[in-house]
C-alpha cells in the first residue's frame, strides 16, 4: 500500500503534550504506523462520519480523517478515552 502523509492539528499537538511522557512515545509510535497502514487491524470508523476513524493506544483513544483521494491522515484528537468523544 502506498504511504500516506501524516498531518497534525495544532490543538491536536496541544493535547499530545498534557499527557504523560509514556503515553506520548507509545501514541506517536502508533501514529507513524498508520503512514503505511491507514486502517490497521482494531481500528474503527466512527459513526456519523464518512472519513473519521479512530485507534486504540493503551487507554489514550486516536481519532483520525482519512483522506484517501489526497492520501492524507490528519490526526483529529489523542486524548484519554473517558474524554476523547465529548
Amino acid at each position: 500500500m502506498a504511504s500516506f502523509n501524516l498531518q497534525w492539528r495544532a490543538s491536536t499537538r496541544k493535547d499530545l503534550r498534557r499527557l504523560p511522557r509514556e503515553a506520548i512515545s507509545r501514541i506517536v509510535a502508533a501514529v507513524a504506523k498508520l503512514a503505511e497502514e491507514p486502517l490497521p487491524r482494531g481500528s474503527e470508523k466512527l459513526t456519523g462520519s464518512e472519513r473519521t476513524y479512530r485507534i486504540r493506544v493503551g487507554d489514550y483513544r486516536v481519532v483520525y480523517e482519512l483522506l484517501r483521494d489526497a492520501k492524507i491522515v490528519e490526526i483529529q484528537r489523542v486524548r484519554h478515552r473517558k474524554d476523547v468523544y465529548r
